[in-house]
């Protein structure tokens, strides 16, 4: 390879990271007000010492109890994830995000498997309905272990004026030295599905306590 074309690649490549840096405390806590990012949240307790954190966050016109049934049916074979269903089912996760609540998909309970594939789960690490869903675990490549541990929290914070804030968070903590490799790139991928995932919720929920306050069609005597 000529010369300078690898120092401008390695230029490129230089820049390119240079970009991604600087934009990553946004995309780490995009929509997330700063004291809800040092705020300690529901799952925080399940690991002492993370390496990398993400908190995301959106206000929903609705009360907590109308957004709860939203969080309590997600995962693939349920409600879904409410974000980038083409892009998920790219890669054979099958997931199809519901436009409504079903009762069948209410009932979650610690120790549940909370899918993002067929054959991948994690697992139901806390549970406070009307507040808090978390999980963790560890989704394998290749059968081996991943070189992380992972937490994954969707609380509720009422507001004064009777809106939600939902509050989404990612903790990582890196078993071997070289995890950093795989999980700055999934974050970035993950802040591209997150941020659809809780505006999906947010319109979920808004458009539920619209139909509510709607009045009914007056009956005909004709």
């Amino acid at each position: 390879m000529p010369r300078h074309t690898l120092t401008g690649l390695t230029a490129m490549v230089g820049v390119t990271a240079a970009v991604v840096w600087a934009v990553r405390p946004w995309y780490l806590h995009w929509g997330a007000t700063s004291e809800e990012c040092a705020s300690a949240l529901p799952g925080d307790e399940l690991m002492d010492s993370p390496d990398l954190v993400s908190t995301r966050a959106i206000t929903v016109q609705a009360p907590p109890d109308v957004v709860w049934p939203w969080i309590a049916q997600l995962g693939q074979g349920r409600g879904g994830l409410y974000s980038y269903d083409f892009l998920e089912n790219l890669v054979g996760c099958d997931i199809h995000s519901a436009d409504e609540i079903v009762s069948e998909w209410q009932d979650v309970a610690v120790g549940d498997p909370f899918r993002l594939h067929p054959e991948m789960a994690l697992v139901v690490a806390n549970v406070e309905p009307g507040r808090a869903l978390v999980v963790s675990g560890e989704v394998p490549i290749d059968d081996a272990p991943m070189p992380f541990d992972f937490t994954w929290a969707f609380v509720l914070v009422a507001d004064d004026d009777g809106a939600t804030r939902l509050v989404v968070r990612e903790r990582y903590a890196y078993r071997e030295s070289w995890a950093r490799l795989i999980v700055e790139p999934v974050e970035l991928a993950s802040f591209v599905m997150s941020q659809k995932m809780l505006r999906g919720i947010r319109d979920r929920a808004e458009s539920a306590t619209v139909d509510t306050r709607r009045p009914s069609s007056p009956v005909s005597t004709a």
